[in-house]
């Protein structure tokens, strides 16, 4: 499902109704009518003890005006109060005013006063947020910051028309006081601040109304950014054909492991099998082989000479070649530490490498120095940064990544020529050409050491068996977080850790290849409970 920002809509809305001509009351109309309706729908019995509808004096209070008169025209008691004078509201919002008090609706003019608002509040029971919209870029001040935190207090269902008002629509941000609704009814497609933190703790139950938009003005603007859907996925998760064998399922290379790190190469390793890749080999460093291949019986070790520091010495153009025969996909990094060799390594992989490939962990820490090399780098690398080594590799803050992640990841995928995986509370794929994927799955119980080992190792396993790059992307981040919250179902968020993950890959490929029937439900209630609300189409 296409997310969008607020240019993107605006652009929309702007074909739409210059284009296309469907003209701009029409499409108010369409949008107060679905969010009256879905708020019979969820709050019905509510809302027969009273409804406040809060506008402001742009098109969204427009919008909320037509909310009004649907509501009264269902016999549900309804009052309007417009944070402003009724002189200055926007011409399609003066439009919906004059025909809401022909209707002998009650509304009410704020003015600067917050007195009427504080007064008409009294004895209802649903209020509808339709002060601010999409455009707003400032922190809320004055009156409408009065009107939210009022609103917030009552602790009264707030049902916001499109977006909560105070918030960023674009990166999530609460631009100070911001509606904290219980459902957001979102007009034509849900927006990015909408579906990301912190943006998703402020919606609610998020309905996404469709008002018409017309197709060719969404085929004219592209959006660039998605939310990974379970049906989409389903579609994605490879089929075995009968009469095929090991190496159809591709060769994985893993470079990874040092003294005391160990267990990152493992985990990947085995991760990469439980996703279903034929074959996987292990470059490690010699001393460590006993170990490693004592502790992975279906993996192949590759030991890799080593200097007095148990280091890997340089490999030679040869030494590649020969490690590089007849492999699928790469993966470099987890536990290999921040040192010459691995730098050395990795400049030559950027240089040559012309398979599919995921730089993690150490992998990055190594990058970061050296971080222009990947745009002359031979085969675009898939990063997979948390948001401390994102910040490393912007040279920022890990604050400044979180308050823009979707931003922050396709600037970067963009500029550098390569894919990106942010992790974290809904992850963010980007890609060179600029798009973006938003991932719904996980929980906080997957904050624990190794799971991003075993993210790494599902996702080039999934390379390794020729599945595209955003493809195996997209599948692999939505079954990591799949498969995090089954087992946050059944045992719990806290004590998780990544072997739990680890070895319930396969039940949750084939739970989720086996299509939407029950799982698909159950998996629709899991968004709800761990984000505050799954989206629903109206």
């Amino acid at each position: 499902m296409f997310v969008v920002t607020a240019q993107e809509m605006r652009e929309m809305d702007r074909l739409t109704i210059q284009e296309y001509r469907v003209p701009s009351l029409v499409l108010m109309e369409r949008a107060g009518s679905a969010v009256a309706r879905t708020l019979v729908k969820s709050f019905g019995r509510a809302a027969r003890r009273g409804v406040l509808v809060v506008t402001g004096k742009g098109n969204n209070g427009g919008d909320g005006l037509v909310v009004a008169r649907h509501l009264k025209a269902k016999k549900i008691p309804c009052e309007v109060v417009v944070l402003g004078r009724a002189d200055e509201l926007s011409q399609d919002a003066a439009e919906n005013f004059h025909a809401y008090r022909k209707g002998r609706g009650k509304v009410f003019e704020a003015g600067g006063s917050l007195a009427p608002l504080k007064e008409r509040l009294k004895g209802k029971a649903v209020l509808v947020d339709a002060i601010l919209g999409t455009g707003l870029k400032e922190e809320v001040r004055g009156i409408y910051a009065e009107a939210i935190k009022a609103m917030n207090d009552t602790g009264l269902p707030i049902v916001a028309v499109d977006l909560p008002s105070g918030l960023d629509s674009d990166r999530g941000k609460p631009l100070g006081f911001t509606i904290k609704a219980a459902m957001t009814v979102a007009l034509g497609f849900p927006k990015v601040g909408e579906v990301i933190y912190p943006g998703l703790s402020y919606v609610g139950e998020l309905v996404v109304a469709d008002i018409g938009i017309d197709s060719k003005a969404v085929e004219a603007v592209r959006p660039q950014t998605e939310i990974v859907e379970a049906e989409e996925i389903r579609r994605r998760i490879p089929k075995r054909e009968p009469d095929t064998h090991k190496g159809t399922y591709g060769h994985l290379l893993v470079w990874a492991g040092s003294r005391g790190k160990t267990g990152a190469a493992i985990l990947a390793c085995r991760a990469a099998m439980r996703v279903g890749a034929g074959l996987v080999t292990l470059a490690a460093p010699r001393s460590l082989n006993d170990i490693l291949a004592g502790s992975m019986v279906e993996v192949m070790t590759e030991p890799l000479r080593e200097d007095e520091h148990e280091e890997p010495e340089p490999l030679g153009d040869e030494d590649w070649r020969l490690l590089l025969a007849k492999k699928n996909a790469l993966l470099f990094g987890p536990g290999i530490g921040v040192k010459d060799s691995a730098r050395n390594a990795l400049r030559w992989l950027l240089r040559n490498l012309d398979i599919p490939w995921v730089i993690d962990a150490d992998g990055l820490n190594n990058l970061a120095a050296e971080v222009q090399r990947l745009r002359s780098a031979k085969s675009p690398p898939v990063l997979t940064p948390h948001p401390g080594e994102m910040a490393r590799l912007i040279g920022a803050s890990t604050t400044a990544v979180n308050q823009d992640r979707v931003g922050v990841s396709r600037s970067f995928a963009r500029e550098h020529r390569c894919y990106l995986v942010l992790k974290g509370a809904r992850t963010v794929v980007a890609t060179p050409e600029g798009q973006a994927f938003i991932n719904p799955t996980g929980n906080p119980g997957m904050a624990s050491g190794g799971m991003g080992d075993v993210l790494a190792g599902i996702l080039a396993g999934l390379l390794a068996q020729g599945i595209g790059i955003t493809d195996a992307l997209k599948l692999g981040v939505f079954l990591h977080g799949y498969v995090g919250d089954k087992v946050a179902r059944s045992n719990g968020e806290i004590g998780m850790i990544a072997s739990d993950v680890l070895e319930a890959l396969p039940q949750g490929l084939k739970e989720l290849g086996e299509g939407s029937g029950k799982q698909g439900k159950r998996q629709n209630a899991n968004l709800k409970v761990q984000n505050g609300g799954g989206i629903r189409r109206f």
